[in-house]
Parts: C-alpha cells; sequence; structure tokens
C-alpha cells in the first residue's frame, strides 16, 4: 500500500491529516511490503557486496569524519540505517498509542561495520520486520490517536499511525539507494553486465 507524501514533504499537509485512514492491518501490510521489496532487491547478494563501498556523488555523511563523511554508504550501512529508522517509528507510535507522553527519540542503530555477510543483511530485515509487527500487536484495542508529538515542525504533530508512517516513509526513500548499492555491488563483480 502506497500513500502519496509528496504534499507532506513540501510542508503542504499535516502527515498526521494523510495517514489518518489508515489502520493498523494496513500499518502491517505497508510492513511486510517494504521488507519484501528490500529482500528481493538484494536477492542474489553475497558476502563480498555487503561490504563494497558504492560510488554515490551525493554522499554527505555528516556524522562521519574524514573520508568517511562523503563515502558511499555500504549495503549492510543503508540497511541498518532504514531498519533503525522504522524500528524508531514503531517504538514512538507504540508509546503514543499507549496514551504516553513521547519524550526523546527511541532509536537503536546496530553498528554498520558489524554487518559483513548477506545473511547478516538478511536478518537485519527480517528481525526488524519481526520487531516491528510485534510493537504494533502491542497497541492497545483502542490507541489514544489523539495523542501526538513533534518530531519535525514541517510535518506537523503526528500520532500513532502518523509516526509509524514516518518511519516507514524515510526507509521508502532509501529504496533507490539499496538496490543502486546491490546493483553497483553486482556489476563489480561481474553479475548482471553484458
Amino acid at each position: 500500500m502506497k500513500i502519496d507524501l509528496g504534499a507532506v514533504r513540501r510542508g503542504e499537509l499535516p502527515l498526521a491529516e494523510t495517514t489518518a485512514p489508515l489502520t493498523r492491518d494496513d500499518l502491517r501490510a505497508m510492513t511486510d511490503e517494504i521488507v519484501d521489496a528490500q529482500l528481493a532487491m538484494i536477492d542474489g547478494v553475497e558476502d563480498a557486496d555487503v561490504v563494497f563501498v558504492p560510488d554515490d556523488p551525493e554522499a554527505n555523511d555528516p556524522g562521519a569524519e574524514g573520508d568517511e563523511a562523503t563515502q558511499g554508504w555500504t549495503l549492510g550501512h543503508v540497511v541498518v540505517h532504514v531498519t533503525a529508522g522504522s524500528e524508531e517509528g514503531a517504538a514512538a507510535a507504540l508509546t503514543l498509542a499507549r496514551g504516553a507522553p513521547l519524550e526523546g527519540r527511541p532509536r537503536y542503530e546496530t553498528p554498520w561495520q558489524e554487518i559483513r555477510t548477506a545473511a547478516q543483511v538478511r536478518h537485519r530485515l527480517e528481525e526488524s520486520r519481526r520487531m516491528r509487527l510485534a510493537m504494533l500487536d502491542a497497541w492497545p484495542d483502542e490507541p489514544h490517536l489523539d495523542n501526538t508529538a513533534v518530531l519535525i515542525e514541517r510535518f506537523g504533530p503526528m500520532n500513532a499511525v502518523a509516526r509509524y508512517v514516518f518511519g516507514l516513509a524515510h526507509e521508502d526513500w532509501h529504496l533507490p539507494q539499496v538496490a543502486e548499492v546491490a546493483r553497483q555491488a553486482k556489476a563489480a563483480r561481474g553479475v548482471g553486465t553484458s
């Protein structure tokens, strides 16, 4: 299930308004869809592909130092980054759905340097799916959808549904990067080239 977030990105519409019709079943389906899409993108990836450093002229990591700041992200790096963002969204959404105040950001990102094999990348995606779906299952039967928090001003106040979708949207924005890193890595070892 895709929703159009163009107006939200441009600041023309609050995220909560765009996501209001979505149910928990929709969120489950969207979670499965995005994880399955990434698993399909990395089909055929081998261990060497996971640590391959791609060419990315737009690379700019303000959290990195030296050459790493402008170095393309490995497949392991992108996957731990996107799964951390969606898990953060799921954890924040659970807090909001329970009616509790959301303070800070419940984010943990697996150190990407530890992800060195194709099996680890697949495991990270499946583990993240399981964790997110479990957090959705932990929502109360009648979630407190009037409970909101502001993460980024231009997106407006977000309730549980909107906060969950924000994590998925961030992940979706990185899908072309996942596909491109996998393509470059396979091409470097002569797979998929004519």
